[in-house]
C-alpha cells in the first residue's frame, strides 16, 4: 500500500523536494565544472576528488577520500561524485559547535591557542604548526590567546557557503555548462568496445538515479515549446494488460523436457545501484529450450507481505564469443504471464549468459519511519543465547533465497555468495571443513539447523550484541521491522527439448555495462523509432511490454547532446529516476537508457506520455 499513500502525498512538499533536488544537482555540476572541462569527463586522482569536494562546500578528511578512492579505484564520474555528496553532508553549525563543545569543558566559548594547536597537529589529518597558527592569527576570532569558536563556526560556514556560491556563478556566467543533466552511461556502437571500462571496484552509478516517488505536480514548466527539436511519444495501456497472461509454458509438450533451475537475488546498494547473481548456461546440443524468471514466493513467507513479488523481472540471453568481452544478445524475456516473464526459442549448442534485469521502478530506495527495531537474541532461563521467533522466521527465508539449486542445503559456493554479499570475503576449503566440525551438515553442505546455529554461534561471539548481525541483515535488505524491502529473490526456469540445460551462478555483481548495452540493443531490435524532429541523426526509441515501457536515445552524431525529458503529460506512471523532469547527455556515436516507466496503480489504466527535446 506505500504506493498509494505516494499519490495522496500534497503536492507541495513534492514541489519544494523536487526543487531541492535541483539545487542539489546544480551544486554538484557546479563544482565538477570548476575542475574538471565537462560532467563527461572522469575525476583521476585524490587530489582532483579532494579539490571537487571542497569546491562543493565540503571539508574532506584523509579518511574521507579513502572510503570513495580505494587502492583499486582508477576514475570516479559525475554519478559517483553525486552520489559521494548525497552521503558526505555539510557540517552544520551545530556539529560544529558540539565539536568544539567536547573540548571547551567550562563552555565558556573560547579554546585556548595551545589546546587547539596540541589536538590539530596529533590527531585526525595532522596539520603543521604553521598551518594552526594562520587559523588562530586571523583577528576575527582571536581573543587574547584564545579562540573564540563561535565566530570561527560562522566564519567556517560562510566560507563553505561561498565556495559553492562561486562556483555556481561560474556556471551561471557560462551559458554552455547551465544545463542540468543526470547521468552519464556512455554505450558505443561498435559493438562489445565500451568507452568507458569501469575499474573492478568503481561501479558505475547509471540507471538509478534519483530513487524518490514519482511526482504529480509539475517541477518546473515545460519546455518542450521553445525548443528547438524535440519529440513526443504516447503509449497507453489498459489496466489488465500489466498482467497480461500470454501462456508461456505448454504442459503437455514440454512434460518429457528437461529441466534446470536456479534461484538469485537483486540487492538495492546504498547509492541505489541494483546489484544480482550472473549466470552461464550450457548447453551440450542444439535445443528447443523455455527460458522463465520470476519473483521467487518464499515458502514460510505466507502472511507477511511480500512487498518484492510485484517488483519486474527480466532475463537476457547472451552468447559467449572466444572474446568475453564481446557478449552478443541473443534475445531477451518478453512474454509474460502475470509475474513471470519468458522466452521461447531455439539455442545452438554452446554456452551463454544468463543476465537478470529489473527496472528500477518498483525496488528502490524507499525512506519510511519504522518505529522500534526488531529483537534479535534473548537470554534463557538459564542465562543461554537464543534467537528469537522472529530472527529464526527471517534466517530460514534468507536460507531459500541463498539456497540457489534449491536442494535444502547450501553447498559451499552458495554459502560464499552470503559471505560476499554480507562481509566482503569468503570462506575456503580448510574453514568450510571446521564448519563440518561444528555445525550441521549432510553431504559437505550445510542444512538449515547448521546455519541457524552457525548465527547463533557469531551472536555468542559478539557476547549477545546484534550489531554484526544487522550489518548481515541489512546487507541482504532487511530494515530494522525485519522486511525485505531492499531486495527481490527471483528464480529462474529452463526447460530443453533434447539436452540437459546446465546453469551456474558465477557471480553477484552490478549488471555493468554488458547489461546496459543488451537493454539498449533490445530496445532497438523490438521498439518503435522516431527521428527527433529537427535534427537528423538522434533517434528515440521506444520499447513497450504490457508491464514496462523503456526508451533509449541514440546519439549518432560526431558531438555530445542534452537531452530534456519531460513525463508531465503521462497519468498513473512510475518511473526509474523518480523525477519527471530530468536532462540526460548522451556522448557522441552512443546510446543509453533515458527511462523505464511502469504503472503507479496496476488496477487501473497508465498513459507513459513523453516528450524529448534537444537542449
Amino acid at each position: 500500500g506505500h504506493q498509494k499513500a505516494t499519490h495522496s502525498e500534497n503536492s507541495q512538499g513534492k514541489k519544494s523536494q523536487h526543487a531541492e533536488e535541483a539545487i542539489f544537482y546544480m551544486n554538484c555540476r557546479a563544482a565538477y565544472l570548476t575542475v574538471l572541462k565537462s560532467s563527461l569527463e572522469n575525476i583521476k586522482s585524490k587530489e582532483q576528488l579532494s579539490l571537487v569536494l571542497q569546491q562543493a562546500g565540503r571539508n574532506p578528511s584523509q579518511k574521507t577520500i579513502n572510503k570513495y578512492w580505494t587502492s583499486q579505484t582508477t576514475s570516479l564520474n559525475f554519478d559517483d561524485f553525486c552520489a559521494i555528496l548525497k552521503k558526505e553532508k555539510p557540517a552544520t553549525k551545530n556539529e560544529l559547535l558540539q565539536a568544539f563543545g567536547k573540548i571547551d569543558t567550562d563552555k565558556a566559548g573560547y579554546i585556548s591557542h595551545d589546546e587547539l594547536c596540541k589536538i590539530l597537529t596529533t590527531r585526525g589529518d595532522k596539520m603543521t604548526w604553521e598551518e594552526v597558527a594562520s587559523i588562530t592569527n586571523q583577528a576575527d576570532f582571536n581573543c587574547s590567546g584564545k579562540l573564540d569558536y563561535n565566530k570561527f563556526c560562522e566564519l567556517y560556514l560562510t566560507t563553505s557557503e561561498q565556495c559553492c556560491k562561486a562556483a555556481r556563478d561560474r556556471l551561471e556566467t557560462d551559458p554552455r555548462l547551465r544545463q542540468q543533466h543526470f547521468g552519464n552511461q556512455r554505450e558505443n556502437f561498435s559493438e562489445g568496445i565500451s568507452l568507458s571500462k569501469p575499474s573492478p571496484r568503481v561501479s558505475r552509478k547509471t540507471d538509478h538515479k534519483l530513487p524518490k516517488a514519482d511526482s504529480r505536480a509539475p517541477s518546473r514548466p515545460s519546455s518542450a515549446q521553445s525548443s528547438k527539436a524535440s519529440t513526443s511519444t504516447t503509449v497507453t495501456v489498459g489496466a489488465s494488460s500489466s498482467r497480461s497472461t500470454k501462456l508461456i509454458v505448454e504442459p503437455d509438450t514440454m512434460k518429457e523436457w528437461q529441466r534446470a533451475q536456479s534461484r538469485g537475488c537483486f540487492y538495492l546498494e546504498e547509492d541505489g545501484e541494483i546489484i544480482s547473481h550472473k549466470y552461464r548456461l550450457h548447453l551440450a546440443q542444439r535445443s528447443a529450450l523455455c527460458v522463465t524468471i520470476r519473483p521467487f514466493p518464499i515458502p514460510q513467507a505466507q502472511g507477511k507481505s511480500c512487498h518484492w513479488l510485484s517488483v519486474d523481472t527480466a532475463l537476457f540471453i547472451l552468447k559467449e564469443n572466444e572474446t568475453q568481452e564481446n557478449l552478443q544478445l541473443v534475445s531477451f524475456t518478453e512474454l509474460q504471464d502475470k509475474e513471470m516473464f519468458g522466452w521461447r526459442g531455439e539455442l545452438g549448442a554452446g554456452v551463454y549468459w544468463l543476465l537478470p534485469f529489473t527496472s528500477g521502478c518498483r525496488l528502490r530506495k524507499v525512506k519510511t519511519q519504522i518505529s522500534g527495531e526488531a529483537k534479535l537474541v534473548w537470554r534463557d532461563e538459564d542465562g543461554e543465547l537464543a534467537l528469537t521467533k522472529e530472527f529464526r522466521a527471517a534466517l530460514l527465508d534468507i536460507f531459500e533465497t541463498i539456497d540457489l539449486d534449491g536442494n535444502g542445503l547450501l553447498s559451499l559456493e552458495e554459502y560464499n555468495f552470503f559471505e560476499l554479499r554480507t562481509s566482503g570475503e569468503k570462506c575456503d576449503q580448510e574453514a568450510w571443513a571446521v564448519c563440518k566440525e561444528n555445525f550441521e551438515m549432510k553431504k559437505n553442505e550445510l542444512t538449515r539447523q547448521g546455519f541457524l546455529d552457525l548465527n547463533l554461534m557469531e551472536a555468542n561471539d559478539q557476547d549477545g550484541d546484534p550489531w554484526d548481525l544487522w550489518v548481515t541483515l541489512l546487507s541482504l535488505g532487511y530494515n530494522k521491522a525485519l522486511e525485505m524491502t531492499e531486495a527481490c529473490p527471483f528464480v529462474i526456469d529452463i526447460c530443453a527439448e533434447r539436452c540437459k540445460p546446465r546453469i551456474k551462478a558465477i557471480s553477484l555483481e552490478a549488471g555493468g555495462s554488458q547489461l546496459s548495452r543488451a537493454v539498449c540493443r533490445s530496445v532497438l531490435n523490438k521498439g518503435e523509432h522516431k527521428v527527433l524532429d529537427g535534427s537528423d541523426n538522434i533517434f528515440i526509441h521506444t520499447y513497450s511490454s504490457g508491464c514496462r515501457v523503456t526508451s533509449v536515445i541514440e546519439n549518432k552524431s560526431e558531438n555530445k547532446v542534452i537531452i530534456h525529458v519531460n513525463n508531465e503529460q503521462s497519468k498513473n506512471c512510475l518511473n526509474n529516476r523518480g523525477l519527471m523532469v530530468f536532462a540526460v547527455e548522451v556522448a557522441p556515436k552512443s546510446m543509453m537508457v533515458s527511462q523505464h516507466v511502469m504503472a503507479l496503480n496496476e488496477q487501473e489504466e497508465w498513459i507513459y506520455s513523453c516528450v524529448h527535446s534537444l537542449v
